[in-house]
C-alpha cells in the first residue's frame, strides 16, 4: 500500500470514530490542514440521518457497523485499496471483512448533487420503501478544511460508504464462479465515459464501458413481479431527481453457496435462488450521481451535441433526458428476466 492510500485509509477510519458535533473550525486548524497532502481531517456529514438509515431501515446495529472498520491485527489497516479506479477517477477501498466499500467522489457536480439535492429525498424514500434495491449508502465523509492535497487532486475530500454486493465471496469455496455485470442500456453511444476521461482512469476501466448479461434471470412469477415493481419505483424516484447514467449491478453465484450479509436479510441482498436451481442472484441499483440540471452535466451535454453534429454517433447516457433513460433502463432490466417455473 502506497503512502497516499495508507493516509486516506487512516483518515477515513478516524472520521468514523470522531464525533462531528465536537468539531469547531479554527484559524490554526485551517492553516495546519492547508499544508497537508495526504492526511486529511475528515468528518461525517449528516451523521444522524445515516444512523437512522442504518439502524431503522437496514437493521444494522452501531456495534456491528463500527466493528467493520476496526483493525483486528497489529499494523493491519481496516480498509484495503481496490485495484481499479472508476471512470471518474474515484478511489475505492474495501473493509477488511468485505462488508462495505468506500468510494471517493472527486467531481464537484456529483458530491454536491448528492448532498444538496438527493440526500434528504433518499432518506425519505428508503424509509418508506424497505424493499428498494437502491444501493445502501451508510455514511458520507468530507473534509471541512481546504488543503493542498485536495486542490492538487492528490487526496479526495468527499467519500461515500456503501454496501458491498460481493460481501461473502472471499469465504466462499466457489468464489471463482461468482460473476458480476454492470448493466446499462447498450443502445447509447460510449466514446469514453465522459468523452474526455480523467487522466488517472485506467485503461482496464475504460475497456468496460457497459456489460451485457449473456443469459436470463429465471424467476418465479412472484419474484419477477416484485423485481419489476421495485425497479419501477426506484427509477421513478431517480427520474424525479433528474438523475441519469445509473446502472444495475448484478451478481450471480452458484446456488449451493450461502454467503452471509450484515443487516436486513432481503432476498436480493442475500441471494435470490433461480428457479432452475443453478444460481443465486444479487442486484443493486447504483451510481446515481449524474444530474441533468447540474452545470457540468449541462456543459457536457452541449459538448457532446456539438460532437454529434460531426460524428453523428447518436445520443449518450449523459445527453438523454431522465425519463427517456428510465424507460430504456426498465426495458433492459425486463429483457434479462424471464418467468420460469418448471
Amino acid at each position: 500500500m502506497g503512502r497516499r492510500q495508507y493516509a486516506l485509509s487512516k483518515s477515513i477510519q478516524f472520521a468514523l470514530f470522531r464525533d462531528p458535533n465536537t468539531f469547531r473550525k479554527t484559524l490554526l486548524g485551517q492553516v495546519l490542514a492547508f499544508f497537508s497532502l495526504f492526511y486529511l481531517k475528515l468528518l461525517r456529514y449528516k451523521a444522524d440521518i445515516f444512523r437512522k438509515l442504518r439502524n431503522e431501515a437496514w437493521e444494522i446495529s452501531e456495534e456491528q457497523y463500527r466493528a467493520c472498520f476496526l483493525s483486528w491485527e497489529d499494523n493491519a489497516l481496516p480498509l484495503q485499496p481496490m485495484g481499479d479506479l472508476g471512470f471518474s477517477g474515484s478511489t475505492f477501498f474495501s473493509t477488511s471483512d468485505s462488508t462495505f466499500l468506500v468510494k471517493s467522489l472527486p467531481r464537484h457536480f456529483e458530491h454536491s448533487f448528492f448532498r444538496q439535492d438527493l440526500l434528504q429525498p433518499y432518506y425519505e424514500y428508503i424509509s418508506g420503501h424497505p424493499d428498494s434495491v437502491l444501493v445502501w449508502i451508510t455514511d458520507y465523509i468530507y473534509a471541512p478544511y481546504t488543503s493542498l492535497g485536495t486542490l492538487l487532486k492528490m487526496a479526495p475530500a468527499h467519500h461515500i460508504i456503501m454496501e458491498n454486493t460481493l460481501c461473502g465471496k472471499e469465504k466462499d469455496p466457489a468464489a471463482d464462479r461468482w460473476e458480476t455485470y454492470d448493466l446499462k442500456p447498450i443502445d447509447y453511444f460510449f466514446p469514453e465515459r465522459d468523452l474526455i476521461p480523467d487522466p488517472f482512469v485506467s485503461q482496464g476501466t475504460l475497456s468496460r464501458l457497459a456489460d451485457e448479461f449473456p443469459d436470463k434471470m429465471r424467476l418465479s412469477q412472484l419474484d419477477y413481479d416484485d423485481m419489476k415493481r421495485m425497479i419501477e419505483a426506484d427509477t421513478g424516484f431517480l427520474a424525479a431527481a433528474n438523475a441519469v447514467d445509473y446502472s444495475l449491478f448484478l451478481v450471480r453465484f452458484p446456488a449451493s453457496s450461502n454467503p452471509d450479509v450484515i443487516g436486513k436479510k432481503s432476498k436480493w441482498r442475500i441471494g435470490l435462488p433461480s428457479t432452475d436451481g443453478k444460481w443465486k442472484y444479487r442486484a443493486v441499483l447504483l451510481d446515481f450521481f449524474w444530474a441533468k440540471h447540474k452545470l457540468h452535466a449541462q456543459a457536457m451535454t452541449g459538448v457532446v451535441q456539438m460532437f454529434n453534429v460531426i460524428g453523428r454517433q447518436g445520443p449518450m447516457t449523459i445527453t438523454t433526458t431522465a425519463e427517456e433513460y428510465r424507460e430504456k433502463f426498465l426495458a433492459l432490466v425486463d429483457s434479462i428476466m424471464e418467468v420460469y417455473e418448471p
